[in-house]
């Protein structure tokens, strides 16, 4: 098995189409077979008016298959805790996932600051 159960992740769900709501999930791995898991955690919204990913506060269990092509995944250090990731630009990156306490991802897909 590729994913393992304890593995923290960052997932990006596809757009669907281009006025689709900009999601994404960030959690620990609880249970998993093959690439189906069950993972409990945080969503993430792109809110169009402040130009930001607006965490939700409750936290969530989402079943995601990992192999759809709907989804970009990351791995994320098990050290990181999830309660304290942000979303944030950092200048001459673009859009980084922070924790502000040197865990820094760029999800940028398209170049240095897209």
């Amino acid at each position: 098995m590729v994913i393992d159960v304890g593995e923290k992740l960052h997932i990006v769900y596809r757009s669907l189409y281009e006025k689709s709501t900009r999601r994404h999930f960030i959690g620990t791995v609880v249970a998993a077979k093959d690439a189906l898991c069950r993972i409990e955690g945080y969503v993430f919204i792109y809110d169009v008016r402040k130009t930001e990913f607006i965490k939700k506060p409750e936290l969530r269990t989402t079943i995601i298959d990992l192999a759809e092509s709907g989804y970009v995944v990351n791995v994320i250090d098990n050290n990181v805790m999830l309660e304290d990731l942000h979303y944030k630009y950092a200048q001459d990156i673009g859009l980084v996932v922070t924790d502000d306490r040197g865990f820094m991802l760029n999800i940028n897909e398209f170049g240095a600051k897209s």
